[in-house]
């Protein structure tokens, strides 16, 4: 089963796009169950603990962690881009076993319309990752 690229649907919706792929719904439902402040999408966008937050709501572990040197990540993991002349607002990217989930791989400083969005795989991140937010163990106690 492959999943599909999940597109932002917002200006600033690329977080809630990544939690939708990880969580296997689409942009919709992921904003709508997940996030309480819907607007954030279209206005502030969100943290790295607004996401753990929304993972956590759809039954999912996870926790983040600044990040200073390169490294490897495993699938399910979202990353978050150093703001750029490229991304001014950063951007939230999610691994997967096909690459890097971009919610808006097309996307274009001069026109950026989330209407025009498109999504895809891209082998490498298209800047460097400070943040990443990443799936954890539940640890089981062996004591009997």
């Amino acid at each position: 089963m492959t999943r599909k690229p999940i597109k932002q649907e917002d200006p600033l919706g690329c977080g809630v796009a990544c939690v939708a792929f990880v969580t296997g719904v689409s942009y919709k439902t992921a904003k709508s169950k997940y996030f309480k402040t819907v607007n954030s999408a279209k206005t502030t966008g969100y943290i790295c603990k607004d996401l753990v937050k929304a993972l956590s709501l759809s039954g999912k572990k996870y926790s983040y962690n600044y990040i200073k040197y390169k490294r490897r990540f495993q699938n399910n993991t979202i990353a978050f881009i150093k703001r750029s002349k490229r991304y001014p607002a950063g951007h939230y990217l999610a691994k997967s076993k096909f690459g890097w989930m971009d919610p808006w791989i097309n996307f274009n400083i001069k026109d950026p319309n989330p209407k025009l969005a498109i999504s895809g795989f891209r082998k490498r991140l298209p800047g460097r990752p400070i943040y990443v937010i990443f799936p954890t163990q539940v640890r089981v106690s062996s004591k009997t």
